[in-house]
């Protein structure tokens, strides 16, 4: 088995990220929210979205629709989809995309 290990590094204001694993088809991320405010901000890619709340709480946009989410919530998010969140509670977002965010290694 082969395990790579990966930095964290700032994402947003009060966001790290860190790549947890990957591969051509698939990467896994996590998105640590240190601050109540902090802002992923809107935006799109063509990449499937899945997303787990391992802790906090969130108010996530998806194409204009809002929602909150909290620790073992899980959702989609399709290919293309403008979204963001803001952080209520600061914690840890588990995001897998496919195919890998390129942009992130």
């Amino acid at each position: 088995m082969f395990v790579k290990t990966f930095p964290e590094v700032a994402a947003d204001p009060g966001i790290c990220r860190q790549v947890l694993s990957d591969s051509p088809n698939l990467m896994v991320v996590a998105f640590r929210f240190q601050e109540a405010g902090a802002e992923g901000k809107l935006h799109h890619h063509p990449h499937v979205q899945s997303t787990y709340v391992e802790s906090g709480q969130f108010r996530f946009t998806i194409d204009g629709s809002e929602f909150e989410v909290g620790p073992g919530d899980s959702f989609i998010i399709p290919s293309g989809a403008r979204h963001g969140c803001v952080c209520l509670t600061p914690g840890t977002l588990i995001d897998t995309f496919t195919p890998r965010r390129d942009d992130f290694l």
